[in-house]
């Protein structure tokens, strides 16, 4: 088992079950300014860089010029749909328990308030000191700008930091940082895509960071 000072975790789809609400948000913006709506597994897919780069692919490029409206349209659905069918992952509350003594921190692509809102209503914001969303800085995983200072700030050693995503960019984040990346297996990425990046540790579910790290 390794040792660990402090764990990073992505949000969507790493903590929790997001998929369809946001799918099903980016559909309503779709049909609200006319144009076809999408499979559910093509959105996802599309999910990860922020709303932004989101909302833009989902509109293709020949829509490109609706960016602002669909933005808004989709941040008004969302926040209130976003827990719709929203939920916990498996062994999310088990893990955080678990490793309640180590420094925890959350860096999503999400914008904060989201995040917040969901951690709150999930109960589990008071784990992690701190949490970190695309509008939190000027940098977007995975910047290793978004985490160094992060490494600095809590006093830690490189390898002793793990990034736990599900995420292209979670990998990439830590290993843009020079610290451990850890890829969730069953999250919103496949993978085959996620294998191929080569991450330190790789689990199938969450409960398993129990027996990788102490």
């Amino acid at each position: 088992m390794k040792h660990i000072d402090l764990m990073i975790f992505d949000f969507d789809g790493t903590l929790v079950n997001s998929g369809r609400d946001i799918a099903a948000s980016i559909n309503y913006t779709l049909n609200t300014l006319r144009i076809p709506m999408m499979e559910q597994d093509e959105i996802i897919g599309y999910v990860g860089d922020g709303v932004q780069k989101l909302i833009d692919r989902s509109l293709g490029q020949s829509n490109h010029h609706l960016l602002d409206d669909a933005l808004k349209i989709f941040s008004d659905y969302y926040a209130n749909h976003m827990m719709d069918t929203t939920s916990l992952c498996d062994s999310v509350i088990e893990v955080l328990e678990h490793f309640q003594r180590k420094k925890k921190l959350i860096i999503t692509n999400k914008r904060k308030y989201f995040t917040v809102a969901m951690t709150d209503a999930f109960l589990i914001t008071h784990y992690f000191d701190e949490i970190i969303g695309a509008d939190s800085t000027p940098y977007k995983k995975p910047d290793p700008r978004l985490l160094i200072p992060l490494i600095e700030k809590f006093g830690v050693e490189n390898r002793n930091t793990v990034v736990i995503g599900d995420g292209v960019n979670d990998v990439m984040l830590a290993k843009n940082s020079g610290v451990l990346s850890c890829a969730l297996l069953n999250g919103l990425t496949p993978m085959d895509v996620l294998g191929s990046l080569n991450p330190d540790y790789a689990c199938e579910g969450l409960s398993e960071l129990i027996t990788l790290f102490r």
